[in-house]
């Protein structure tokens, strides 16, 4: 019978597979529409959604605002990640409400789902740290937590150097001391601007927004549960050899 870390570690192979492979021709198409969408975006819109990831990234690194109550440590990796599984499911529906109601708004509306959007799941992550055992009061922490979240959302080159870093924390966690925050918007935008644009457009909006945000989390749980997995892991002597 199979034990729950030799299933973590199957898990954790295939996740990193993924991760890994080179884009589909759906996703090399998707990159041109997304460039033509972005050239018909007012410059007055582009520079709100840029604005305020950065103030967020800035946020989240020098200020207290998303800090999680340290919650009890459960005693085995099974149970850590049930209870990460249950916090997936409530953010999701939670994004989803978010989406709809900023979709339905009009424009105006849709451009606030951005920090709102973001401000979910900048909260998610440090919840997730603090059931993993982290504590978000260091700033290691809330590092780790913004690689986290520049893997969910990056493009193909930037994501295999951020998982990269995340495989080796421990060893680089004290050089990887800044973030660069103008790389970390780009990426952001450029994974989400198209699904995102079009919760803009008259009629789709609360359509596109509820399900766009769903997915977003359901993806960004994924990506967190699996990068606490591999930490958690490494950090107890485990050998790599299935990330090879």
């Amino acid at each position: 019978m199979v034990n729950y870390e030799e299933k973590v570690h199957e898990d954790l192979y295939h996740w990193r597979r993924k991760l890994t492979a080179k884009p589909s021709m759906v996703n090399r198409l998707s990159k041109q529409v997304q460039t033509k969408v972005n050239e018909k975006i007012p410059a007055k819109i582009h520079d709100i959604i840029t604005e305020s990831i950065k103030k967020m990234v800035q946020a989240t690194l020098i200020g207290s605002e998303y800090t999680t109550k340290v919650k009890e440590v459960q005693d085995s990796l099974e149970k850590k990640d049930q209870l990460v599984e249950q916090t997936i499911n409530t953010y999701k529906r939670t994004a989803a409400v978010e989406g709809a109601g900023t979709g339905a708004g009009g424009i105006l509306l849709g451009i606030a789902d951005f920090p709102l959007l973001l401000s979910i799941k900048m909260k998610f992550l440090f919840e997730v740290a603090s059931i993993y055992g982290y504590d978000t009061k260091k700033y290691e922490e809330r590092i780790f937590i913004l690689y986290i979240f520049q893997l969910a959302f990056s493009g193909d080159k930037h994501r295999i150097e951020t998982l990269k870093v995340i495989e080796e924390w421990e060893q680089r966690k004290e050089e990887l001391v800044e973030i660069d925050w103008q790389v970390f918007q780009q990426e952001y935008r450029d994974y989400i601007d198209l699904i995102k644009m079009l919760q803009l457009v008259p009629g789709l909006g609360a359509i596109v927004g509820a399900y766009a945000n769903y997915n977003l989390l359901d993806h960004l749980g994924s990506t967190a549960m699996n990068c606490y997995r591999l930490r958690t892991l490494n950090s107890q002597n485990h050998k790599k050899d299935f990330l090879q």
